[in-house]
């Protein structure tokens, strides 16, 4: 079992000083890896949003061990040659240290309906999914040709590519029970799954669920290669709890466990004073 935080990119975290703050102190409390939501805006009520993409150079530069990425960025409203530059310089700048967390993106109304993209969930997974065949053929180093329903690259050869290989690490994050994002999630490195209710609110998953989506994702993943099952929760305020809660993660088939790290609850100081006292195991 490994390691992370996950901070949000607005409100108190609206601030890029502020992340790499918090990541030294994260990367120094013995955590592996640091992430960052991917919101473009997230609702007038969240205050200030910071960009995660160059908020997380600035990390790459203020860390030297701890995994980077954002958790989850939305391709949909993502040109994939842009992206596919930007983390292959992110790569490269943190020595080899990116994950890239994807997803179809989420409110669909904020985040994408209101300011001219896709709401759609269909739409937008189609468009993930052809996104990704671009971005992975240009990291390839090698000539692309695409000519999708969203996309065109006409002969395009981008260099460098990643400093990880065979490419960098994807993991495709889904609403659990929803099945679609996990077929996908399937085809690539990693699982980042939320539970969501009837109404698509977020919710807590149990670990039969946990247990669960692992299975599902090992019936549907050719090769057994090794992925990892990315989930957490919180033990702010409840660190007795910690053992047996990440344990029963662990034993359900989790790989890795994700701290949310909350807004607005309490201060900076307060959430960096948690993130201090190291991982919860």
């Amino acid at each position: 079992m490994r390691f992370a935080v996950s901070i949000p990119c607005f409100g108190p975290w609206g601030d890029p000083a502020v992340h790499t703050e918090t990541a030294a102190i994260t990367e120094a409390a013995g955590w592996d890896g640091y992430f960052i939501w991917d919101h473009i805006r997230a609702g007038d009520w969240a205050g200030p949003v910071v960009d995660p993409w160059v908020t997380l150079a600035a990390v790459a530069v203020a860390t030297e061990r701890v995994a980077v990425g954002p958790m989850v960025t939305p391709i949909p409203r993502r040109r994939p040659t842009k992206l596919a530059r930007e983390t292959t310089t992110l790569d490269h700048l943190s020595g080899g240290r990116l994950i890239l967390g994807v997803g179809i993106g989420w409110p669909r109304d904020v985040d994408f309906g209101e300011l001219g993209d896709a709401e759609d969930d269909r739409v937008r997974g189609a468009q993930l999914d052809e996104g990704l065949e671009v971005l992975t053929g240009l990291w390839s180093g090698e000539v692309v040709e695409h000519h999708g329903e969203f996309y065109t690259v006409a002969g395009a050869r981008f260099l460098p590519p990643p400093l990880q290989q065979p490419r960098i690490p994807i993991w495709v994050g889904g609403m659990w029970p929803h099945r679609p994002a996990f077929r996908r999630a399937a085809r690539w490195d990693g699982v980042t799954p939320i539970g969501v209710d009837d109404g698509d609110r977020p919710r807590d998953l149990s670990n039969g669920e946990v247990a669960e989506i692992a299975a599902f994702v090992r019936r549907h993943r050719p090769g057994g290669e090794p992925f990892d099952v990315v989930v957490g929760g919180s033990v702010f305020g409840r660190r007795e709890e910690a053992p047996a809660l990440v344990a029963g993660r662990r034993d359900a088939g989790a790989t890795w466990w994700v701290e949310h790290i909350g807004w607005p609850v309490d201060t900076i100081e307060v959430w960096q004073q948690h993130i201090a006292a190291g991982p919860p195991a």
